[in-house]
């Protein structure tokens, strides 16, 4: 049987641990008949131990998303693995501590323009950089966290998504004359290293499981991944701009 992304060449960033949803959306690729390419950041020697434990060991390429020489070479380097991409996942996130958890008042503009950085521009830097490997067809996806809502603790992480989910927009109208469909899944919380660094994250997994209608399990990203896949694959030819919320029903219900 064909699998949903046979034949498929993705470039996946963000895996930090085997916990990261980035890890599990390569871990369904891979069974669904892709060719997956990670990006590693910092520690490098790990994000390649973590790629050895998916059902194909992936290579890893270096990517700071900060780092305009990373962007710049970063498709030459790409193509000492594949000959060009079928698939780009975003899912690149970090705020200092004092965007997170700290009052929100109390953040310095160096601290919330670096968040807005890694978590918000590095979508278009990241499409640019890759635009040159995507053929007609492809698909990106961004890892979100809903932005329309006010979350505990989450500061300025939340204006910083809410940059992100405007940047799906903007990149999904200059796109599409290449082809390329550009899409955000909103995640319900999900038990990684990142989740752990956000205060009151507790709080967020308890509103979960008391509040979504189809229940959500904090230690299962696999809904998520299979969800990122179904936006990767060919099954969605005319969607572009747009954020399926992947979250057990909560986003309908508000706060």
């Amino acid at each position: 049987m064909t699998g949903l992304l046979e034949g498929k060449r993705l470039l996946i960033t963000g895996v930090i641990t085997d916990a990261s949803i980035a890890f599990h959306v390569a871990k369904v690729a891979q069974e669904q008949g892709a060719k997956v390419v990670l990006t590693g950041f910092g520690r490098m020697s790990l994000v390649e131990r973590i790629a050895k434990r998916l059902p194909e060991p992936a290579p890893v390429v270096e990517l700071d998303v900060q780092n305009q020489e990373h962007l710049d070479t970063l498709a030459d380097r790409v193509r000492e693995h594949v000959d060009g991409l079928d698939g780009l996942v975003h899912a690149i996130g970090y705020a200092p501590p004092s965007c997170l958890g700290a009052p929100f008042m109390d953040a310095p503009w160096e601290d919330v323009a670096t968040a807005m950085h890694v978590s918000a521009y590095s979508y278009k830097a990241l499409a640019g950089a890759a635009l040159p490997l995507l053929t007609r067809g492809s698909s990106i996806v961004g890892l979100d966290f809903d932005a329309r809502q006010v979350w505990p603790a989450y500061n300025w992480m939340g204006p910083a998504k809410a940059a992100f989910e405007s940047i799906n927009r903007y990149l999904a109208r200059d796109l599409g004359e290449h082809g390329v469909r550009v899409n955000l899944i909103s995640a319900g919380p999900v038990r990684t290293m990142a989740a752990k660094s956000i205060p009151g994250f507790p709080e967020l997994e308890s509103m979960w499981a008391d509040r979504a209608p189809l229940g959500w399990d904090v230690d299962d990203p696999t809904p998520v991944a299979q969800s990122v896949c179904g936006l990767l694959s060919d099954w969605f030819p005319a969607t572009t701009g747009s954020m399926v919320f992947v979250d057990g029903g909560v986003h309908f219900l508000g706060l």
